[in-house]
């Protein structure tokens, strides 16, 4: 840790702790539902961007809580569907309940991605609250995609340098069978990012592919979606990743511009409830 950010830690009264030995941190001593002072953000941002996922542990908030929260570090986006429980447009509720409001056996997002990915500007960052979780089981895991990057022969970082990607939100509902309407295609249509991207806070390349990410940009989905498929698979062997064990009151911050994040569906969803408020912090466009 650099003396500047346990300084910062230390003026602001809280702890960070470890997690895993690539990355992740625990956060305790706050309670979140109060302000921050300029000292103890600065040392989150910090601590958040050195670590990628922090996780404040035994956080009792609600919806309007966690939006207050948020925005102490930026602009919050609406989620591009509004869904049953959500109470605040600017939460997006994240279960496996059905329409009775009782396990469905369905747990979603299982896929690798990262974020509203197809957006111009990609989400900087994800908050998530565990609400309500199972017994056991229910994880989320995180891969590192700098690290992955950084792992690439010299000669595939040259031939992947100023590759774009075009990022639809369309096709990757189509994956999970499910269809948008013209209006929903309208309010969130495909966009070309960079295959690599720089990190601005940190001047780190990491990779920026998932779920969202359709196909090479001037390629065919056929011919250009074959090599993003083999990037991810690379990128997400165990040795770049971490598998979050959530607690009820847990609170997850993550880095979407080096992350990718799935849920893990190891627990019985018929008979548990998993039910998490999602807030995301919108980003600038990749570089």
């Amino acid at each position: 840790m650099s003396a500047t950010l346990a300084t910062r830690h230390a003026a602001a009264a809280f702890q960070v702790n470890p997690l895993s030995p690539r990355f992740a941190a625990e956060v305790t001593g706050l309670d979140l539902r109060q302000p921050l002072d300029d000292t103890t953000k600065a040392a989150i941002y910090d601590a958040f961007v050195r670590y990628h996922v922090l996780c404040f542990r035994d956080q009792q908030m609600d919806q309007d809580e966690q939006v207050a929260f948020s925005l102490q570090f930026g602009m919050l986006e609406r989620h591009t569907l509004r869904n049953r429980g959500t109470l605040n447009p600017l939460v997006h509720v994240v279960s496996n309940l059905g329409q009775d409001e009782k396990p469905s056996g369905k747990v979603k997002s299982t896929g690798w991605h990262t974020d509203k990915s197809f957006r111009p500007e990609p989400s900087l960052a994800t908050i998530l609250h565990a609400v309500t979780m199972p017994p056991d089981g229910g994880d989320t895991v995180f891969a590192d995609m700098s690290a992955a990057y950084e792992a690439l022969p010299d000669s595939e970082k040259r031939a992947l340098d100023g590759v774009r990607v075009i990022h639809s939100w369309e096709l990757s509902r189509e994956h999970g069978r499910a269809k948008m309407s013209a209006e929903e295609i309208a309010e969130a249509p495909p966009h070309s990012h960079p295959l690599v991207r720089i990190h601005p806070d940190t001047g780190r390349k990491s990779l920026f592919i998932g779920q969202h990410c359709s196909h090479i940009d001037g390629m065919s989905v056929e011919d250009g979606r074959p090599r993003i498929l083999e990037l991810e698979h690379h990128a997400t062997h165990e040795q770049f990743t971490y598998h979050h064990k959530w607690h009820t009151g847990d609170m997850l911050m993550w880095d979407n511009r080096c992350l990718l994040h799935r849920a893990d569906p190891n627990f019985d969803a018929a008979r548990h409830p998993r039910v998490l408020h999602r807030t995301c912090l919108r980003g600038t466009t990749p570089l």
